[in-house]
């Protein structure tokens, strides 16, 4: 079938030439919008309390803040007359503002809580109305309009006759502003990264296929594929929330798999054409058995980028949309365009230039070096796998102490607007320490319940300073209230309270201070919902940990039957997976010991702190993809050398001579594009960088070099076992070659040799 479709490209290679440029002209222009559609956050459950009680708040009271404004006076004080007249004038702008819903100001109510301690500074609170992305919109134009950049300076909307320009620098941070800073920061990197790997990459193909032309088929590949996977997250993003940080995964991954099509369709066309077949006979026997290991590629990684479909965060499920995306169309992009370019192009793809005909070859074909290492490895297995198997599982040690979270300012740079707004707040402002936990008491008869007693108690719990209610303020060990209530706290059929912490909200601490707080029963009729930071970490982890086995269990699942289908063999899985755990281990135990430890923080520029789970489950499930579409390439060729009756001794090294070179300089390829995002200000997308280019590089040299042939070595024939009843369902359904097929490939290695 596969060469049947490669002979008829070859026959109207120019028709489909033509018809592939029309669409992806018409991909790239639908493709434009998608980035005014994409957001930020989504690291929360819509269906945890912590979500419900940010809903009801914005829905019900005005909601806690989503934009705080740090207001410092240019001379003096806050409570100069000049900074009074200007701090008066802004927040009476902010306030009449469309969608503000309300404003917490020290110069409307003077609370010691929005002054800091030294009195250089105030704060302005304000709430907005709308879903998420009004809110979004709403609160970059009111930054546009009010706050200054990184340094501080005055707000834009304001010129120095202006007494707030001229009186007042300000900085917004809170939610809004850390989500629009990230968001900034990310398009700002994102460009960065693409400037330096598209051009290193470039310079890379020529060097490896020794000719520019050639080079350029990866390109069209990954350009055709990242212009096709916008347009389709265009058309998702109309009908549900999609993360801006899946075009960072669909450019990283498009590039990165155009690579690795690219260089094993044109190697294999340079075999076809070095055995004697004309352009139109090697096309179509490329289509055939390169094509094949494209569709296993393809379906293997589609497999493991399906996972984060099971997590209800929309920041993972956007990269699932991205991900099967640029997997689909890079593999159509190989198996239909690729085929007409190299029709057209011809001997100009063919000839791989005098520097590589003088490489050393291995008996057979392929690389002296990947063949004459494949045979030490299967002539010492244990005295080689040993030690790569202890090297990787001293660099798993480090997760034993892995601690997870959810990203917050830390994120960014120290001089990043939003965190130098957390910073002054955690440092100059009374109870700045921790983030706030809010309680929405709701449902029927929610306003008859007593507080007094329910705020009491939870006043007693270690590490609360204060809880606020409408009845009072509560302090630990007080009989009555020990300040004012706020009325606006009992509205609209809920009651709200606010939990007063010096933890952080990040911290094991807060969250274990969330647990108590859920415990604590509710007196009388209602509900009570915890919110805040805190409990939103704890939500999301939950909400991870809970649908983890089944993501888990669909990879392994899926991974299973395709390889089977590809192999024949139950063993041959077991160990794909086997050797995938134990290389992921090793860099996610790396990545702990640098971005959880802090080495290397000084040199990288980041903060350490907890590892980012989503970004942590999202490197899992890419690098996955990625090690299962180096297995395939190296599996298949072995697979058809064992197919033809070699021995395994013969098979291995082969095979390994013959795939070995094109894995290693895919993943040299693949691994600069992702190493670019290490460039970033972000510190989960350094992550996400760093350690997906050294998975790709472990899995390609010690995993692919190593361990592989000694395991094949150990299993010897048995490692192509399979019970009767799945042999038949093998020969059945698993797409394989035909004896004809491989017959005639035969006699045309004779004839090459």
């Amino acid at each position: 079938m596969l060469q049947r479709l490669g002979a008829l490209l070859s026959r109207k290679a120019r028709t489909v030439l033509v018809l592939a440029g029309l669409l992806t002209l018409a991909a790239g222009a639908a493709g434009v919008g998608v980035f005014g559609q994409l957001k930020g956050g989504g690291f929360e459950d819509p269906a945890a309390p912590s979500t419900a009680v940010t809903r009801l708040l914005h829905q019900k009271s005005g909601g806690t803040a989503d934009l705080a404004l740090l207001v410092r006076p240019r001379h003096g004080t806050v409570d100069s007359p000049a900074a009074l007249a200007a701090g008066r004038a802004l927040t009476d702008r902010v306030a009449a503002r469309a969608g503000v819903a309300g404003v917490d100001s020290y110069w409307r109510t003077p609370v010691g809580a929005l002054k800091a301690e030294d009195g250089r500074a105030a704060l302005v609170l304000v709430r907005l109305d709308g879903d998420r992305e009004q809110v979004t919109r709403r609160a970059d134009a009111l930054i546009a309009d009010y706050a200054g950049g990184r340094d501080g300076g005055a707000p834009t909307a304001a010129g120095t006759a202006d007494p707030v320009g001229r009186e007042l620098t300000v900085l917004a941070g809170g939610p809004s502003g850390t989500n629009r800073d990230i968001t900034t920061q990310v398009a700002k990197d994102l460009g960065l990264a693409e400037g330096i790997a598209v051009p290193v990459t470039l310079a890379l193909l020529v060097l490896v296929f020794r000719g520019l032309v050639p080079a350029l088929v990866p390109l069209a590949i990954g350009a055709t594929a990242i212009l096709g996977t916008f347009a389709e997250l265009h058309l998702i993003a109309r009908l549900t929330d999609v993360s801006v940080f899946a075009v960072n995964l669909t450019t990283a991954l498009g590039l990165g798999l155009a690579i690795d099509y690219g260089l094993l369709m044109v190697s294999r066309f340079r075999e076809q054409t070095a055995a004697g077949q004309g352009v139109p006979e090697a096309v179509a026997r490329t289509v055939a058995t390169a094509g094949r290991t494209i569709l296993f590629s393809a379906a293997t990684v589609t497999a493991a980028l399906t996972a984060p479909l099971v997590f209800p965060l929309y920041f993972l499920r956007s990269f699932a949309y991205a991900g099967i995306g640029v997997v689909v169309t890079a593999a159509l992009c190989a198996l239909v365009v690729t085929p007409a370019l190299l029709t057209v192009l011809g001997h100009r793809v063919a000839r791989p230039g005098k520097a590589a005909r003088r490489r050393p070859a291995a008996p057979g074909g392929g690389s002296a070096v990947w063949g004459g290492i494949a045979r030490t490895v299967f002539r010492h297995p244990l005295r080689t796998a040993l030690p790569a198997v202890a090297v990787l599982l001293l660099a798993a040690t480090p997760l034993l102490g892995a601690r997870f979270g959810v990203p917050d300012e830390r994120v960014l740079p120290e001089d990043a607007a939003s965190r130098s707004v957390a910073t002054a707040l955690h440092r100059d402002f009374p109870g700045g320490g921790g983030g706030p936990v809010e309680i929405v008491v709701s449902g029927a008869g929610a306003r008859d319940v007593r507080l007094d007693g329910y705020a009491r108690t939870l006043a007693a719990l270690p590490g609360v300073d204060a809880v606020q209610t409408d009845a009072g303020t509560f302090t630990a060990g007080a009989a009555s209230p020990t300040g004012p209530g706020d009325p606006g706290r009992a509205a609209s059929g809920l009651r709200h309270l606010t939990v007063r912490t010096g933890y952080d909200a990040s911290s094991d601490a807060a969250r274990r201070l969330v647990g108590q707080i859920r415990a604590v029963a509710l007196p009388g009729p209602g509900k009570a919902l915890v919110g805040g930071p805190a409990a939103q970490a704890v939500d999301t982890r939950r909400a991870i940990q809970e649908r983890l086995p089944v993501a888990l269990a669909m990879i392994v699942a899926s991974t299973f039957v395709l390889l089977f289908l590809f192999t024949g063999s139950v063993l041959q899985p077991l160990r794909a997976l086997l050797l995938n755990a134990l290389g992921l281990g090793a860099v996610l135990g790396a990545m702990v010991w640098i971005f959880q430890s802090g080495h290397f923080s000084s040199v990288l520029g980041f903060t350490p702190m907890p590892m980012d789970t989503a970004m942590t489950l999202l490197m899992f499930c890419i690098v996955f993809g990625l090690s299962m579409d180096y297995e395939v390439f190296v599996l298949s060729r072995i697979k058809e050398l064992h197919d033809r009756g070699l021995s395994p001794a013969e098979a291995v090294p082969r095979g390994l001579a013959r795939s070995g070179a094109l894995v290693s300089a895919a993943a040299a390829l693949l691994a600069v594009s992702l190493f670019a995002f290490t460039t970033s200000h972000v510190s989960f997308m350094q992550m996400f960088g760093l350690g997906s280019g050294l998975a790709v590089l472990v899995d390609a040299t010690l995993i692919r070099g190593v361990l592989v042939p000694a395991c094949l070595r150990l299993l010897g024939r048995y490692g192509w076992y399979a019970p009767g009843p799945l042999r038949r369902v093998h020969r059945r359904i698993g797409l394989t070659e035909g004896a004809a097929e491989v017959a005639e490939r035969g006699t045309v290695e004779v004839a090459a040799r």
